[in-house]
């Protein structure tokens, strides 16, 4: 099932993602080898995550979620972190 996802940086900044497979690509963007953007800001945390019928739907959300103001993305992790966890090795 696709997953679009929001990891917090070392930085504080967000990064915006999709992929079939949560927990491997948290894996990956901490290792080093995910998106060149949070190489340089490693380790990250993942801090919202919504799941998804299909593909296109989880890339449309992607970019929904890249276009909000940081205000909203805040806000955002912030009541999702109110209302779900997810257990990550």
């Amino acid at each position: 099932m696709p997953y679009t996802y929001i990891l917090q940086c070392v930085d504080e900044t967000f990064y915006i993602g999709w992929t079939t497979d949560l927990h491997n690509r948290l894996k990956v963007h901490n290792e080093g080898k995910g998106a060149r953007y949070t190489r340089g800001r490693l380790p990250v945390k993942l801090v919202y995550w919504e799941l998804h019928s299909n593909r296109s739907d989880a890339q449309k959300r992607e970019v929904d979620l890249r276009r909000l103001k940081r205000r909203e993305k805040e806000d955002l992790v912030k009541s999702f972190q109110q209302v779900k966890t997810l257990d990550l090795p």
